[in-house]
């Protein structure tokens, strides 16, 4: 097996060549090691790689294989961890100038701690914009990310990096972020797989400065991976006062019963093109997504069009949003502000003229969509929709031109393209994206799954039988579109 082909393994396919001796966690390390270095500086998906602690953690995993003892249920498999997220002994710089890399790093996130518990091999940080803030993943610490499938497009954001290094098999797992899409939007623009399971089903600390809209979760290529990771980060950690109680849940079942035939059969599926509101829909994707509606009805769902009903939570998020940013920032000396991106400082900026009854507005249109989709949940299993509005766009900005009947309302919002996206953040329930497609130049479209409040199951079985029935997983991006010179 040459080294690219290793380097596709997923996890699961790596722990039973472990399992076997038919691999070793090191020999997979130092694969992954070398194409990080051959292909990562024309995608730019890593802040930071430190290839001494990798390969240490891939001796000890080797060594507990060799003497039958694995330690966890990731043991030898190379994972990412977004550069949002706190790491014991490297920097967490946020894709920003504002945060001293002096430290001192000295804590892990509870998904890191479970990372390491379970085994896996660490590789560094990815890539993130600002905070976190935007839909792609371009900061003015770290520059532009750019995207496998082609290198003149995003890779969305803001786990971009971390979706970039997985699609171009710069590691089989990777640890992202959403709190409007962060996970779904960069695995629908790179074909790859975005879980964002129930709020509080992944712990988290410290807790997110943009509040309970924001999740932690897998970024992986399939779906088998992502319940096998999920189930890892999962593990209770009780520095998070708003994680869910603990569960013994099988999600590696559910992908299992799923792929078999006749897995979905019987399951009720609504096929909402548009949500009943959202202005435009790239022509592309919706044939994408009305043949995938195609293979659920083939597999025994009951597909039907129907909308959720629900309203439109646009000015709700962008409230929650911007108001949480203000709230990150707000203690910033101007010198500092002055470094931020833009169209952040936009966001800080234009923040400071809301005020506490438009917050509260906000926080009930939440409670109200929620109960809409709680109604909805009693006549439908999942809600099929197109995982985003656009496909991806060049590089460098923050949305694409603008078609007239999308209308957005600033210059910084990309809402317009991501309408399918943050409902679910205000909701907290679970959504899954996966690959579905791809236009007429190569670009990935994806759909996405969103299930009722704390069924990840449902979004599992559904997208392992999908996955199962197609092949645009099994797809690589060659990475034949060079870069241009800046």
């Amino acid at each position: 097996m040459d080294g690219d082909e290793l380097c596709y393994l997923s996890a699961t396919e790596l722990l039973a060549a472990y399992r076997s001796r038919a691999l070793s966690p090191v020999e997979v390390a130092r694969a992954v090691l070398a194409r990080i270095d051959e292909i990562d500086p024309q995608l730019n998906a890593f802040r930071l790689v430190d290839p001494e602690s990798a390969l240490r953690d891939a001796q000890a995993a080797e060594a507990r294989w060799a003497a039958g003892t694995p330690c966890g249920a990731l043991d030898g498999v190379p994972a990412s961890i977004k550069d949002i997220i706190l790491t014991r002994g490297w920097s967490t710089l946020r894709g920003s100038r504002t945060v001293d890399p002096a430290g001192p790093w000295e804590v892990d996130a509870p998904c890191v701690a479970r990372l390491r518990e379970a085994g896996a091999v660490l590789l560094g940080k990815t890539n993130t914009p600002e905070f976190g803030w935007r839909g792609t993943t371009d900061s003015p610490l770290t520059g532009v990310t750019r995207n496998p499938w082609r290198l003149d497009v995003t890779p969305g954001g803001s786990s971009g990096g971390a979706t970039a290094a997985i699609a171009a098999g710069l590691g089989a797992l990777a640890v992202g972020t959403d709190g409007g899409g962060s996970i779904r939007i960069p695995a629908a623009f790179t074909a790859t797989v975005g879980f964002k399971a129930q709020f509080g089903r992944v712990p988290a600390f410290p807790l997110s400065p943009m509040g309970n809209v924001a999740h932690i979760g897998p970024q992986t290529r399939t779906v088998a991976d992502a319940a096998r990771m999920l189930e890892v980060l999962a593990q209770p950690d009780d520095r998070d006062v708003t994680a869910l109680p603990p569960t013994a849940h099988d999600w590696a079942g559910d992908v299992a019963s799923g792929a078999r035939d006749g897995g979905i059969r019987g399951l009720r599926i609504a096929f909402s093109p548009r949500l009943g509101y959202v202005r435009y829909v790239d022509p592309r994707i919706e044939r994408a997504l009305e043949a995938a509606a195609g293979v659920f009805a083939s597999l025994g769902a009951i597909v039907e069009t129907a909308d959720p009903g629900i309203e439109d939570g646009t000015e709700a998020f962008r409230v929650h949003w911007f108001a949480s940013a203000r709230h990150l920032l707000h203690r910033f000396p101007e010198d500092q502000l002055a470094l931020l991106d833009p169209g952040l400082r936009a966001a800080f900026d234009s923040a400071a003229s809301l005020t506490l009854p438009e917050f509260l507005e906000a926080q009930a249109t939440r409670g109200r969509i929620a109960l809409q989709m709680r109604d909805f949940a009693q006549r439908y299993d999942l809600l099929l929709t197109p995982a985003t509005a656009v496909a991806p766009f060049a590089v460098g900005l923050v949305m694409p031109k603008v078609p007239d009947v999308a209308s957005p309302s600033g210059a910084h919002d990309w809402s317009w393209w991501t309408p399918f996206s943050y409902p679910f953040n205000l909701t907290g329930q679970p959504a899954l994206v996966q690959p579905c497609g791809f236009t007429d130049d190569g670009l990935p479209v994806a759909l996405q799954l969103v299930a009722p409040a704390f069924r990840e199951d449902l979004c599992l079985r559904a997208a392992a039988a999908y996955e199962a029935a197609t092949d645009w997983h099994r797809r690589r991006p060659t990475l034949g579109v060079q870069a241009p010179k800046t």
